[in-house]
């Protein structure tokens, strides 16, 4: 009897959730005390009640008789301790992520108890009482649905006047800690995806809608740090921990640009809007385009981390309003985004964006409409791109287009003439273009960039239906769009922009840009030269090809794109182009000859082979296969920094890559299709009276401990080790393209064979006389093995090695100097052999 009066309570059961909360609804305050009960009974009631839900509902009717929601806000109302709110905010996490029951949910989110509990005044100086509270938003943010979400906001007259979940987590939108951020943007996204009107109209209006454009600010933030580490690379002679700060930058960017496309993709109108009216009215316009531009005043970015941005942006952030936003601002000068306090203090002065040789335009035509008119300046309240009507200023100053370029012009001067990174930069972001689909083609078209094969598709379809001169100028021999053809877009984009004054007075549209046209003078602009805009596109790609300067990288770029705007057709290839094509395949084929008399000669006609491979996959692919990563981190080559066989590996490398693109470029010109291998001549068989037959070696590597006739050998010392010299035959073959440097012991039963001891390449050796011991034969061993350009980056993993030889005399020494260079000139003929076919092409 009195056993059981003693007894234990079951833990998980409803007796011993009643002693629970009748033990905490007795605590009047909660000091240090008795903070541990608190505690303990917090977590038990957690526990008690998710066991409940999945096993036995009367659990969770007792915990709405007693209204322990209630309780908790109690709780923490009377309580004076750190530890209580922590234990508090984890208890209701946890209850609110494992109850299966809506019912149950539904419970907890209505009489405002929630509420109270987001809204409370916690001290958040305590880093963790904050990430418990972020947890415990995000895990209400888990539960909203249509049905949900009413009972955490707040109405009158059918619109929503609170939402504290949703105010209060993007306070903390900006927290320094990611794991906060990342918390928050989960939680905004649970809340965008409900898709509840009335909730979306509360959060896209103001000031909840300041959210966007402070995290667009936020985001301009971190561009500048991300600039700001590129810009200390580009001066650090050892970049390899700068590299991965520049990564962990990217990334972080990249997250951000990932987060707004998961916004926009939530299906709110509103929210979409804001945010890319945001990007473009504090970002691209103010920051991105203007750093375009070398020297200007306004850039606040280098033109490698603009242009690297604006790939991503477009990459990540699929909008039309976005992409063509940014489409339809290259054809306006850097000075139409330049702030009027700057615009002011520069007058009206306009120089010269770019040398006037590289700066081709239509003239007459940019002239001839910057005449007609000047650019009235509109307001835009609600988008960049919501319908205005422009104005017209009769009142223009005139004949300032002549010395002015369009973005777009600047991007392709700096493919002619720009330096590596500009290059590469330019061209990825007309790759970029060319690929975001949410680009109409008339502004593709406008670029210069739209594909020779959706030309005659869009002319076709002209043809078939009737509509205009489709049919002409499909079988013309100058085939163009038709004029009514690219009205749709280009135009209504850049007479919006031409309108548009980033919302406010802080920016204004210089009304000296040769860009800035009436509608029609625009249209007439656009149209005059369709086809012209194609082919300077055409002619800066073969101007590129011609370059010695730029890497071999962002010439692989420029391939990839010349193929997607021509990939079937050599009619667009006039014989200036061929002519040039032709000159700088020569050139090439010069720098390769001169790398068959290198260290790595043995090693030519497979590296063409593989880089022949890798080169057509990669202008054949449909998308570049560099990554954007390489504008900010190019790859640092060294060609010029000595004569190491590392140096002369990669200089291999980057002749052999140049050679096989413009071969195939030149191939491609002339209306040929690429091979799948390269026209390579196979190694010959060993000769009939050469060192290689004499010595019996029938293998293109020789191992150690094949044994060889030692007919030409030469007897010599070496030491491998301090102290321990030791006695050699020594012999130089060459079989093929292969040529070795061998070291052999002869046999003690037969002087006339031995076994192969050490094997060296012959390629490279450098066989050299001392000046002041002339029986002494310096030579020096490169690696057998040619590294791949990524091993390559580190430049201890190759060391060439340096053999001394002694032989008996100063003839004996010579005359083992003239069998390296005999077997060195038989090695090099085989290789000029094996790749005449392309040298001779």
């Amino acid at each position: 009897m009195w056993f059981s009066f003693w007894r234990s309570r079951d833990r998980f059961s409803l007796d011993e959730l009643r002693y629970i909360s009748d033990q905490l609804q007795r605590i009047q305050i909660v000091n240090q005390i008795n903070k541990d009960f608190v505690i303990e009974a917090l977590r038990s009631l957690a526990e008690l009640v998710t066991y409940g839900d999945q096993h036995d509902p009367s659990f969770f009717e007792f915990f709405m008789e007693r209204q322990l929601m209630g309780e908790f806000v109690r709780i923490l109302r009377v309580n004076r301790t750190k530890d209580v709110p922590l234990q508090l905010l984890q208890t209701i996490s946890i209850m609110i992520q494992n109850l299966k029951s809506e019912h149950a949910i539904y419970y907890i989110f209505s009489n405002e108890h929630i509420n109270h509990l987001i809204m409370h005044t916690f001290d958040f100086k305590n880093e963790e009482l904050l990430s418990y509270y972020i947890s415990f938003l995000r895990a209400i943010s888990g539960k909203l649905n249509r049905s949900t979400i009413p009972l955490l906001v707040k109405t009158e007259d059918d619109k929503v006047i609170s939402f504290p979940l949703y105010t209060k987590a993007i306070d903390f939108a900006s927290d320094g800690e990611s794991m906060v951020r990342i918390a928050v943007r989960a939680l905004t996204l649970n809340v965008y995806h409900v898709g509840d009107e009335h909730v979306n109209k509360y959060i896209s209006s103001p000031p909840l809608s300041d959210y966007f454009s402070n995290l667009v600010n936020f985001f301009l933030k971190k561009c500048i740090e991300l600039d700001s580490l590129v810009t200390r690379s580009s001066k650090n002679s050892e970049p390899s921990d700068s590299a991965s700060r520049i990564l962990t930058a990217v990334d972080r960017i990249e997250d951000d640009l990932y987060y707004f496309s998961d916004v926009i993709s939530a299906g709110v109108p509103d929210m979409g809007r804001l945010i890319t009216d945001s990007m473009l009215q504090f970002l691209v316009f103010p920051v991105l385009l203007p750093s375009l531009k070398e020297q200007t005043n306004v850039a606040q970015i280098g033109i490698n981390s603009s242009l690297y941005l604006l790939c991503c942006i477009l990459h990540i952030v699929k909008t039309k309003e976005l992409a063509s936003g940014i489409a339809a601002a290259l054809f306006f000068r850097v000075e139409a985004f330049i702030s009027k306090l700057n615009a002011k203090s520069n007058g009206h002065a306009c120089d010269p964006c770019i040398p006037n040789e590289h700066c081709e335009q239509d003239h007459d035509s940019l002239c001839t409409v910057a005449n007609e008119g000047r650019l009235g300046v509109g307001t835009v309240k609600s988008s960049i791109f919501s319908p205005v009507a422009s104005t017209n200023d009769p009142s223009s100053e005139q004949n300032h287009c002549v010395s002015q370029v369009s973005l777009r012009e600047l991007l392709l001067s700096y493919i002619i003439t720009g330096n590596d990174i500009q290059v590469l930069g330019s061209l990825s972001l007309f790759a970029t273009l060319l690929q975001t689909k949410e680009l109409d083609e008339s502004m593709l078209d406008g670029l210069g960039i739209l594909p020779q094969r959706k030309q005659h598709k869009k002319l076709l379809l002209q043809a078939l239906v009737g509509e205009g001169s489709g049919e002409d100028q499909l079988f013309s021999s100058e085939s163009s769009l038709a004029k009514d053809s690219i009205t749709t877009e280009l135009d209504g984009y850049i007479q919006k922009l031409k309108v548009s004054t980033y919302f406010d007075d802080d920016f204004v549209l210089s009304c000296h840009c040769a860009c800035f046209f009436s509608s029609g003078s625009l249209r007439a602009f656009l149209f005059c030269g369709i086809r012209s805009k194609f082919s300077k596109v055409l002619d800066a790609l073969v101007s590129l090809f011609c370059r010695s300067n730029i890497s071999s990288e962002a010439l692989w770029v420029g391939g990839w794109l010349l193929r997607q705007l021509l990939p079937h057709s050599e009619k667009e290839f006039n014989s200036h182009h061929l002519e040039h094509l032709k000159s700088s395949h020569k050139k090439s084929a010069t720098s390769l000859s001169e790398e068959m008399k290198g260290s790595w000669c043995d090693f030519i006609v497979s590296v063409i082979t593989d880089e022949w491979n890798k080169c057509k996959k990669a202008i054949e692919a449909s998308i570049p296969q560099r990554d954007l990563k390489c504008i900010l981190l190019p790859s640092k080559t060294c060609v010029s920094e000595g004569d190491s066989s590392f140096v002369a590996g990669e200089r291999l490398f980057e002749t052999v890559k140049v050679f096989v693109l413009r071969h195939q470029l030149l191939i491609f010109s002339s209306g040929g299709s690429l091979p799948d291998q390269p026209s390579v001549n196979s190694p010959s068989s060993c000769l009939v009276h050469s060192r290689a037959k004499s010595a019996g070696l029938d293998v293109l590597v020789p191992k150690p401990g094949t044994e060889v006739n030692l007919v030409d050998a030469i007897s010599c010392r070496i030491a491998f080790e301090r102290g321990k010299e030791r006695h050699f035959c020594f012999l130089a073959v060459a079989r093929g393209t292969s040529g070795w440097i061998l070291l052999a012991e002869e046999l003690p039963l037969n002087q006339e064979k031995g076994i192969i001891r050490v094997a060296a390449p012959l390629a490279g050796s450098n066989p050299r006389a001392d000046e002041r011991q002339p029986k002494w034969l310096h030579l020096r061993i490169r690696p057998s093995t040619l590294p791949t350009r990524d091993a390559a980056s580190n430049r201890k993993v190759l060391v060439d090695g340096r053999w001394t030889l002694a032989f008996g005399d100063e003839q004996t020494c010579q005359s083992a100097i003239a069998m390296i260079q005999e077997e060195m000139h038989l090695q090099q003929s085989e290789v000029e052999k094996a790749l005449s076919p392309l040298l001779d092409a």
